[in-house]
């Protein structure tokens, strides 16, 4: 039976372990690291506070039990219910979102059109607001026993509902066929292994597929520190979260070392956190940052949801 628990409470922990980090340098959190739930700092808001990484990510598991299938408008308009009336937010009020998501929203909000063909196109539109909230696909594609194409054919309209270039396209696939392989048992260098034999460019431009030449061409995990970025551009996202995961034995300092990385630290430790949690399980996550993630009730609830649609779909 699939549970989604240890997944999607990983993301959420992750995320709001990185909230009051963001922005922050990562020379100053290298000298004094955080390794504890925090409150305010970067925003205001109370301590295990998730922001728009998880918000999205429960909006689109939401869409994905009430319709028992991929719908992107669905999607679509449950991020319309979080922009506008705090829906799927800890403490009812949205106070983080990406200008790109912002845009994709409005713009599916004016004219109601097919929501996947409302994520931007353009190279400036790569920042990483589909992969923080891919994750419901490596479940649902891994219930559904997806093909390659077909996982490929859900990634990219889900991703293009806000964000439509192939370089974000590409970063969301990559990460849903790791997590598709964790859900299957397999380890994180297996896992990592599996996902440089795709054959990209059946799916991606060769220049796209440049973008992510560290990750499935060269390998992340001996990159030195200075190498990685933890910037808000999706392939920078990725390589942080492989890297991270790779060169860590536990959830819980997998953790730590993303969100010191610093930056982009709510989404560097939502990515990380989804994928560890999913490998090291649910009990392997702090105790305490449990307890003080907010509304662990809703999320467990969520999840539970999710646990009865996919093992029934």
């Amino acid at each position: 039976m699939l549970d989604t628990k240890s997944g999607i409470i990983g993301l959420a922990v992750g995320d709001a372990m990185g909230v009051p980090l963001e922005f922050q340098m990562r020379e100053t959190l290298l000298q004094n690291p955080v390794t504890e739930m925090l409150g305010y700092k970067s925003h205001d808001v109370p301590k295990g506070s998730w922001s728009d990484d998880s918000s999205m990510t429960f909006a689109t598991i939401d869409a994905i039990i009430k319709d028992k299938e991929i719908n992107c408008n669905t999607i679509a308009n449950n991020f319309l219910e979080w922009m506008k009336n705090a829906k799927y937010t800890p403490t009812e009020r949205v106070f983080d979102i990406g200008r790109t998501c912002l845009r994709a929203i409005a713009k599916f909000e004016a004219k109601q059109e097919i929501a996947e063909k409302c994520g931007g196109i353009s190279e400036m539109d790569n920042g990483n607001g589909s992969l923080m909230r891919i994750l419901p696909l490596a479940y649902y594609c891994y219930a559904k026993n997806n093909n390659e194409q077909e996982v490929y054919e859900l990634v990219k309209k889900v991703s293009s509902i806000t964000h439509g270039h192939e370089i974000s396209i590409m970063g969301c696939f990559i990460y849903v066929l790791y997590g598709m392989q964790l859900i299957s048992g397999k380890n994180l260098e297996q896992s990592y292994k599996y996902i440089k034999k795709i054959r990209y460019k059946d799916y991606f431009s060769v220049d796209t597929i440049s973008r992510y030449e560290r990750i499935i061409k060269n390998n992340i995990k001996k990159y030195q520190l200075q190498d990685i970025k933890s910037s808000g551009y999706v392939v920078d996202t990725l390589e942080a979260t492989f890297w991270v995961l790779l060169n860590t034995n536990s959830y819980n300092q997998s953790i730590i070392g993303a969100i010191n990385l610093g930056n982009d630290t709510d989404t560097v430790g939502a990515c990380v956190g989804g994928l560890a949690g999913i490998y090291y399980g649910l009990y392997a996550i702090c105790n305490s940052w449990k307890n003080d993630l907010l509304k662990y009730d809703y999320i467990e609830e969520l999840c539970n949801n999710f646990n009865d649609t996919l093992n029934n779909i």
